[in-house]
């Protein structure tokens, strides 16, 4: 068996698979403190005996440098009480196994690209659009990685004409988090994103703010395929209109594969996360 950890600033998500990775059971938490939070975690795995090796994509930023003294670390979170949390630790100290540690964007992404949206490509970037904006991107099989794990949500982009919003990210203001995130919707309007009729001038404006990241990671990366997952994204107007301003924007500067083929949603949608935390339990056996 396999045990995978979801870790994100609202919810955890537990599970338990066999070894062809069919998931046999999953639990899911809310976020609290640390020490409530891991309660659950180990009440939950402590039920199932066998487990081989541990995958967990956590929300971040997170220390994944190997030699560093705080590997395995929740570092800079703004959510209360989880800054400079051993989460890698916590979790030897219950089970001696092996334990796989990255992002929770990152482990969207290792699902997609191994049985999602990606799964015929050699690269990908993962990008969640939600109550944060984070991404993961694969090359070759691995992680593009370095110092750190990439950051993909907080790039600053051009504010939209129509657009007077300073932004919320606590850290830079109006970075991409800060304008496109869902919570900047209701702190523009004073109501939850999901609440606005499909033909608000919001769309068009986040769409406006998640092409031009794009562009900048296509620029950048050249990736094969790009997968856009979260909360935002689930607004079925998104996705049209995101690649229309993606097409804009790049302005036909370097080739892509066909927009409907570049640009899509994951497959797994919301299982990408958990389904790439039990690969990795799997990779790290």
């Amino acid at each position: 068996m396999f045990g995978a950890i979801e870790a994100g600033g609202t919810k955890f998500v537990c599970a338990i698979s066999d070894e062809k990775l069919n998931i046999i059971v999953r639990s899911s938490l809310s976020t609290t403190s640390p020490e409530e939070t891991m309660q659950q975690v180990f009440k939950f795995f402590d039920s199932y005996k066998g487990i081989r090796a541990m995958g967990i994509g956590s929300f971040g930023p997170i220390e994944i440098n190997k030699n560093s003294p705080k590997y395995g670390y929740i570092t800079s979170t703004p959510k209360p009480g989880w800054r400079d949390f051993n989460f890698v630790g916590e979790m030897k100290k219950h089970y001696d196994i092996p334990v796989g540690w990255t992002t929770d964007v990152n482990a969207a992404c290792l699902g997609e690209f191994e049985v999602g949206s990606a799964a015929e490509s050699n690269s990908c970037i993962y990008l969640t659009i939600g109550t944060g904006i984070g991404g993961g991107a694969i090359f070759n099989g691995k992680f593009i990685e370095g110092f750190g794990h990439p950051e993909m949500g907080h790039i600053l982009v051009k504010p939209h004409p129509d657009d007077k919003f300073e932004g919320w990210c606590p850290y830079h203001g109006n970075c991409l988090e800060g304008l496109a995130a869902g919570p900047s919707v209701e702190k523009r309007y004073g109501i939850k994103a999901q609440n606005l009729d499909s033909n608000h001038e919001i769309w068009q404006i986040l769409a406006y703010y998640i092409a031009q990241a794009l562009v900048d990671y296509t620029l950048v990366l050249r990736p094969e395929r790009i997968i856009l997952g979260g909360g935002v994204m689930k607004q079925a107007q998104m996705l049209e209109l995101t690649k229309k301003q993606f097409i804009l924007l790049l302005a036909d500067y370097v080739e892509i594969p066909p927009i409907d083929q570049y640009i899509v949603l994951p497959s797994l949608g919301d299982n990408a996360g958990i389904v790439g935390s039990l690969i990795l339990a799997r990779q790290n056996l």
